[in-house]
């Protein structure tokens, strides 16, 4: 399975952006999918996530502001980031659980300017 993220780029604060995850490969039953971002310096965590059969989870950093969604038809997961604040800076990656396996995409730049 390939994750293929996309999206980041650069904006000021209070702006949106839109970030989008793409899987390829042979995708078999998926248990979870989310994001996890991981700022300049400091240890990667847990954006948000959508779990099989549960609801959606979020970091209460971004509760209000980032929703996540997917695509099953278009084997895509989004992340709406609205009301964005330089502390959001870092870069953004998308995970899917697959049994006992974790893939990752290789990370998209989100940069938030004062």
């Amino acid at each position: 399975v390939q994750l293929q993220a996309s999206g980041g780029g650069f904006v000021q604060a209070g702006g949106s952006l839109r970030l989008s995850c793409a899987a390829s490969g042979i995708i078999l039953s998926i248990s979870e999918v989310g994001w996890y971002r991981q700022p300049p310096g400091k240890k990667r965590k847990l954006v948000a996530a959508i779990p099989r059969g549960a609801n959606t989870k979020s970091a209460d950093s971004v509760k209000g502001r980032f929703t996540i969604s997917r695509d099953n038809a278009k084997n895509t997961v989004f992340l709406s980031m609205n009301s964005l604040k330089p502390e959001d800076t870092a870069v953004y990656f998308c995970y899917a659980l697959m049994g006992n396996r974790e893939f990752w995409g290789k990370g998209t730049l989100v940069t938030v300017s004062s």
